[in-house]
């Protein structure tokens, strides 16, 4: 709508907040960002100062190959350059949330826009989140599944679990590739999700020692604005062990 020429709505607005919400990875698409940054010089500057921290990345987003973009790594790094310069836009205009949530890598901006974290820090996890995701072997999937998570809950087979629940009758569920073929075969309009593993389950262990160990020079700070956890309502993202925590629980 920004580039389309369509003109905004205006007006006043009763009761309620505004929530931003942070979207994980499997929404990014190759040019993400790039016609806002030829327009709005706020956004393309912090879009120029994050793609500063991941050398590369630039080229990838506004590349022409999706299949190089949807990789794990080059993923999660672009989606997390893009919501943050999105934010700084939002903000310039004098948009600003009164709370704000994350799904899953999106939690990573969720946190950075909060002040739990640093922009440094926050590219720093989410650099160490995305290469040790990538670097996990092949055989995991994940699948969108349109029943309530205790249909989904009362039929799974091994090696199968829920990784998010995203609304009453959307869940995702996450495992080993033929088990999760067995899943869909159950619920008609089920979805294979292009996402490149099983994250947010079991498939993940291999890499969460690593993960913690790399963010052990990570300072977390009070949260200036309200953040609400995916993982669990009310847990403190301040630390380390609930980053470790949010690659393998689901997100809910």
């Amino acid at each position: 709508m920004l580039l389309g020429g369509v003109e905004v709505a205006r007006g006043v607005v009763g009761g309620g907040g505004v929530c931003f919400v942070f979207s994980g990875q499997g929404s990014q698409w190759l040019g993400m960002g790039r016609g806002l940054a030829g327009r709005f010089p706020v956004f393309g500057g912090v879009f120029d100062e994050v793609v500063g921290f991941f050398p590369g990345l630039r080229e990838v987003v506004w590349g022409s190959d999706g299949g190089v973009l949807g990789g794990v790594g080059w993923a999660q790094l672009g989606l997390f350059a893009f919501e943050v310069a999105l934010f700084r836009l939002w903000e310039s205009w004098g948009v600003v949330p009164d709370v704000v949530v994350g799904h899953s890598v999106g939690e990573v901006a969720a946190a950075y826009v909060a002040g739990v974290l640093s922009l440094g820090d926050a590219c720093r996890l989410v650099s160490a989140r995305a290469g040790l995701m990538e670097g996990l072997s092949g055989g995991g999937a994940m699948a969108v599944v349109r029943v309530s998570e205790e249909e989904v809950v009362s039929c799974l087979p091994e090696g199968v679990v829920v990784a998010a629940v995203n609304a009453p009758g959307s869940v995702v569920v996450a495992g080993e590739v033929s088990a999760v073929g067995v899943v869909m075969g159950r619920f008609a309009g089920s979805r294979l999700l292009d996402v490149g593993g099983a994250f947010h389950s079991p498939w993940v262990d291999p890499m969460l020692a690593g993960f913690g160990d790399a963010l052990g020079g990570v300072v977390f700070s009070d949260p200036v604005i309200p953040v609400v956890s995916s993982v669990e309502l009310g847990m403190d993202m301040a630390t380390v062990d609930y980053w470790v925590s949010q690659v393998r629980r689901p997100v809910r």
